[in-house]
């Protein structure tokens, strides 16, 4: 059984599957097994994925219901003990990336992450992580599936990705897994893809949609926490995290103190909750 399983969905993107094709199949690392799930693309992309079907060890070319649903088939076509998804205009962050990773795959964690690149036309740049997630870091953010690999079987232990969403729902995956489940998980410290950043989860169009499907992630897993989501934000504002700055810092942080109590002789009294 092979390691890793990479699957790489597309739909009428033939020139950013060209870029993902290529990367997959420039690897050093030739243990893994290959899985492209088209959605029966009308502009080419099936007489590409024929051209490249010596390296690819499984591929359909057929309509589906989203993206999330041709990645469910990816998952289920799968073999391998973890998956990484390099869908169509990702691509790896250099060649020999899976020969460098696939031995930190242990049985000790289940999800293990990396950093990106996040491209957009001419700009590049690279998105780090921490060691430690925490929810109030998914309540902003999220680690990215083309930086991380997932072991296989969590997917039957939990759930396949949510085909009613149309973002967050690789997003409602990890904060489930590893805020709700406690999966263990590990940092890889280093860069693992270039992240195509013009798709819809990008496109502050639909930033509103997104955080919808994110809320009924919190309604559904984490009903005790939705009251909370203002102090959260407050929390995670970048005035507060200048504020926090400030505290390191005792002359400064006195003067600030002095200026707050200064300006609360003005204010009507705060009334105890």
């Amino acid at each position: 059984m092979p390691k890793i399983t990479v699957i790489t969905v597309n739909y009428n993107d033939k020139d950013g599957l060209k870029k993902t094709l290529e990367s997959v199949a420039n690897q050093s690392y030739k243990d893994f097994e290959f899985i492209v799930i088209d959605g029966g693309s009308t502009d080419g992309s099936r007489e590409l994925i024929e051209q490249y079907k010596d390296k690819i060890s499984y591929w359909v070319s057929e309509k589906d219901n989203g993206v999330f649903h041709a990645m469910n088939k990816g998952i289920r076509a799968s073999s391998a003990e973890f998956v990484i998804f390099m869908n169509g205009g990702d691509c790896f962050s250099n060649n020999t990336v899976l020969e460098d990773n696939a031995n930190s795959l242990t049985a000790d964690y289940d999800i293990y992450y990396g950093d990106n690149y996040k491209q957009k036309g001419s700009s590049k740049r690279l998105k780090t992580y921490t060691e430690k997630l925490s929810f109030s870091f998914f309540y902003t953010s999220s680690i990215n599936h083309q930086s991380t690999f997932i072991r296989r079987r969590l997917f039957d232990d939990y759930f396949y990705y949510n085909e009613n969403y149309k973002i967050a729902s690789d997003w409602e995956f990890f904060v489930y897994a590893i805020c709700h489940q406690n999966v263990p998980y590990k940092y890889l410290k280093n860069t693992i893809a270039v992240y195509d950043f013009t798709g819809i989860s990008s496109n502050p169009k639909f930033k509103d949609l997104y955080e919808q499907e994110k809320r009924q992630t919190f309604l559904k897993y984490f009903p005790a926490i939705v009251d909370d989501y203002k102090e959260v934000d407050v929390l995670n504002s970048k005035r507060f995290l200048q504020f926090q700055h400030i505290k390191n810092y005792k002359i400064a942080w006195k003067l600030l103190k002095a200026f707050i109590n200064l300006l609360l002789l003005f204010l009507p009294k705060r009334v105890q909750k």
